[in-house]
């Protein structure tokens, strides 16, 4: 059964919105187009806002939803197991969210899917976190940088601030902060070189 809802999850995960909703409706395959990701941010970036707020929706809801499959399972919504398995089920969307097996294995940096995963499992750091994301965008206008020092934090808040006691919650977090900081490695050298691009995210693309 625990097989059956990891396959599951990674499949949401897979989802590939950016791709096909820039396909379907602008005839554009949105990763041939601005940094080169299949994500919500470079959907803004490429196709505007009309597509970018649908892609944005989609990514977090597939992290909230596999998340969601643990109610699926025989495991009490309050026991560690149950905390384990959402974990599990969230890596496995997110897994899809980067290497989603419906678009060649090309996908985003997952930034919106992890948030859709970690709101569902900790919502108070979350939230905290998503709090520096905002402060760090409006003043920068750099994504990259605002979802990276978000990710850092998110372990910062959910272990020193909110107390977590839960072992692998914690090694969660340091992933969650790790695999940002990765996937952005891109992004950071442009930040260095001063070359990273600001977005407007409330514009509507002409």
């Amino acid at each position: 059964m625990v097989t059956v809802l990891i396959f599951t999850a990674y499949l949401l995960g897979s989802i590939p919105a950016s791709v096909w909703i820039g396909k379907a409706f602008y005839k554009i395959d949105v990763r041939e187009f601005g940094s080169g990701n299949a994500g919500a941010t470079n959907t803004f970036r490429v196709l505007g806002r009309k597509a970018g707020i649908p892609v944005l929706i989609i990514d977090i809801l597939k992290g909230s939803l596999a998340v969601g499959l643990a109610y699926l399972s025989d495991f009490s919504n309050q026991s560690d197991e149950f905390i384990n398995l959402q974990l599990a089920l969230g890596i496995a969307a997110l897994m899809g969210h980067i290497f989603p097996i419906f678009a060649g294995f090309r996908g985003g940096k997952g930034v919106a899917t992890i948030l859709g995963i970690v709101i569902c499992i900790v919502p108070v750091s979350c939230a905290l976190s998503l709090f520096v994301f905002l402060i760090v965008l409006f003043s920068t206008r750099i994504v990259s940088l605002s979802s990276m020092i978000a990710g850092i934090t998110f372990p910062v808040f959910l272990n020193v601030v909110m107390g977590n006691i839960n072992p692998i919650l914690t090694g969660f977090s340091i992933v969650v902060a790790s695999l940002l900081i990765i996937t952005h490695r891109k992004n950071i050298l442009r930040l260095l070189k001063k070359q990273e691009s600001k977005v407007q995210i409330f514009a509507s693309k002409k």
